[in-house]
């Protein structure tokens, strides 16, 4: 039997593991079978914490179709307040990850986490008649601006940048962001792993404030507004043409616990 927690950050669900005792061998085919809504648990994805030498912990992050991912921002601040209630971690921590190390503070039900800064920016890219934005946040995202966010496919426009060749081999994640003022802004994202559109994504949320941002048009912090109505405030600091100190924060809720056979 393997307990297990279920928990929502924003809308992002996640079935959380404690491995560091159960010392259990993760595959890609059990990550799809518990992450399958109809026959398992049901997630957007599995966190698995394991033990580190560097931090409190560290975490791994598997997409429900059993790829393991570098970053996850939502999935990040539901396994701080995991561990912090399971006491694997103070309120303030530090935890290993596949991107780097990353800080996070929990503040009652939420939890604010400091991101890696951005890295391989590229602006204005002209792909089959699109104007995109591309920056890594531990993983790729592709920005798209659109005039009504509600109005787009975004299954349909987000698989063809997904898998376009210009992002070849590791593909992008694909956002697509509505500009509602210079502090808020609507994000609908197509997530690479889960191959659909998420309710939230915290890394999409960051890469495209990030975005936004270097184009002048948002001043910190930024309220993002997702998918499935919760906001993700981000921070941040702008230093000429760099952004440095970048934070999210948002809920990170348990749903509900059991244990796996």
């Amino acid at each position: 039997m393997i307990p297990f927690v279920k928990m929502c950050g924003s809308g992002n669900d996640f079935v959380i593991i404690d491995n560091r005792a159960l010392n259990m061998e993760i595959t890609p085919s059990w990550v799809r079978e518990v992450c399958c809504r109809k026959f398992g648990v049901g997630a957007d994805g599995i966190l698995v914490i394991e033990r580190s030498k560097k931090a409190a912990f560290k975490m791994r992050i598997f997409n429900c179709d059993g790829s393991e991912a570098e970053l996850c921002g939502n999935g990040a601040r539901c396994v701080a307040r995991y561990a912090y209630l399971q006491g694997i971690a103070g309120n303030k921590m530090q935890f290993e990850t596949l991107a780097g190390l990353i800080e996070a503070e929990v503040i009652d039900q939420k939890v604010r986490v400091k991101l890696i800064p951005p890295k391989d920016v590229k602006l204005n890219i002209k792909i089959d008649g699109y104007c995109v934005h591309f920056v890594k946040i531990g993983v790729p995202h592709t920005i798209l601006f659109v005039d009504q966010v509600d109005k787009i496919d975004v299954v349909k426009l987000g698989r063809e940048l997904r898998f376009h060749r210009c992002f070849k081999p590791e593909g992008t994640n694909v956002n697509f962001v509505e500009l509602v003022s210079n502090s808020q802004v609507k994000v609908r994202t197509y997530e690479r792993g889960v191959e659909n559109e998420t309710l939230a994504c915290g890394t999409g949320s960051t890469a495209s404030v990030c975005i936004v941002a270097l184009l002048g048009r948002v001043n910190s912090p930024v309220n993002v507004v997702t998918k499935g109505g919760k906001t993700i405030t981000v921070y941040f600091e702008k230093d000429g043409t760099e952004l440095k100190n970048i934070y999210i924060e948002g809920d990170a809720d348990i749903t509900f616990e059991g244990k796996l056979l």
